[in-house]
């Protein structure tokens, strides 16, 4: 046979039945796992790019954000003050069919500004704050809604959460409705 081949020495001695077992040399193992990583190197990152450009990144990634600072806020609050005031949607208006760049001063309120959120780049969703303190407990929701298809039905992510007076605030699982247009 040929010179890279071995035989299985285990093989019965059946001139049908022969087991060729062949052994990668180091070369040609570097060079798979090169071409490996090459490919690797290429479909990740296209990936993770076409994930963020996925339509439901924006709510999803932006309650999650809103939730993360609100409860950081509340970790370090009483009750009466744990979290932002309300603020109603922001743009006022959803956006209908596409994205949209919002002007100057859209998110300047301050629970925005204390929650950290603002967008730069054109969205394609509404967002908005609800919070209730009181002295023991608060609670706080956050919707997003959008409007991707322009048919005037929305998309409506929410999450929620609460604090209590000597206890670590907890934040509910995220919600959907109609998220797929």
């Amino acid at each position: 046979m040929f010179p890279f081949v071995r035989q299985n020495r285990r093989a019965p001695d059946f001139p049908w039945y022969r087991r060729v077992v062949r052994v990668l040399t180091p070369l040609e193992a570097a060079s798979g796992f090169s071409i490996f990583g090459s490919i690797l190197a290429i479909a990740i990152p296209a990936f993770v790019r076409n994930l963020h450009a996925s339509r439901l990144v924006e709510p999803i990634d932006g309650l999650t954000h809103i939730a993360a600072k609100a409860a950081a806020l509340a970790a370090s609050e009483p009750a009466e003050s744990a979290y932002p005031d309300s603020v109603g949607l922001t743009p006022d208006q959803v956006p209908r069919g596409g994205a949209v760049s919002d002007p100057p001063g859209t998110w300047d309120h301050p629970t925005w500004r204390l929650l950290d959120v603002a967008y730069a780049s054109p969205h394609s969703y509404s967002f908005a704050f609800e919070s209730r303190n009181a002295p023991g407990k608060a609670t706080y929701r956050a919707v997003a809604h959008g409007d991707l298809d322009g048919d005037g039905l929305v998309s409506t992510f929410e999450i929620s959460g609460e604090s209590r007076d000597g206890a670590e605030p907890v934040t509910s699982p995220m919600e959907s409705r109609r998220e797929v247009e």
